[in-house]
């Protein structure tokens, strides 16, 4: 029983993970610029990678390979957010400038409200 009950724990987890990494993906794809597109990234990795190695730390059980899927999720928590934060310093610093809507735009008019003030 206990075994059914961590396989079906390992799918939801496993299947989880592969939803996050799926739009992860798209939100890649689909992001305006530089920034958006790191924290899309970032976001998959912490995430999709985490229920991957939750899901596949189920079905190793208690062996070797649960501590090693442990510590590589550790590695995983500590990388991806600090290369996130140097890759988009370095963009900034390059004169990467960020994507702004275009009502934030000097003398353009936002679509939503068309110049109306009332």
């Amino acid at each position: 029983m206990i075994d059914l009950i961590l396989e079906v724990l390992s799918w939801i987890s496993i299947l989880g993970g592969l939803f996050f990494m799926i739009v992860g993906t798209i939100g890649v794809v689909r992001m305006p610029d530089v920034y958006t597109r790191l924290h899309a990234a970032g976001m998959t990795d912490t995430m999709g990678a985490g229920l991957l190695l939750l899901g596949m730390c189920f079905q190793a059980g208690l062996t070797l390979v649960l501590v090693r899927l442990v510590l590589i999720y550790a590695f995983l928590l500590f990388t991806s957010p600090i290369s996130t934060h140097a890759l988009a310093s370095a963009a900034l610093s390059g004169g990467l400038e960020p994507y702004t809507a275009p009502a934030d735009r000097p003398g353009e008019v936002s679509p939503l409200n068309s110049g109306n003030n009332s």
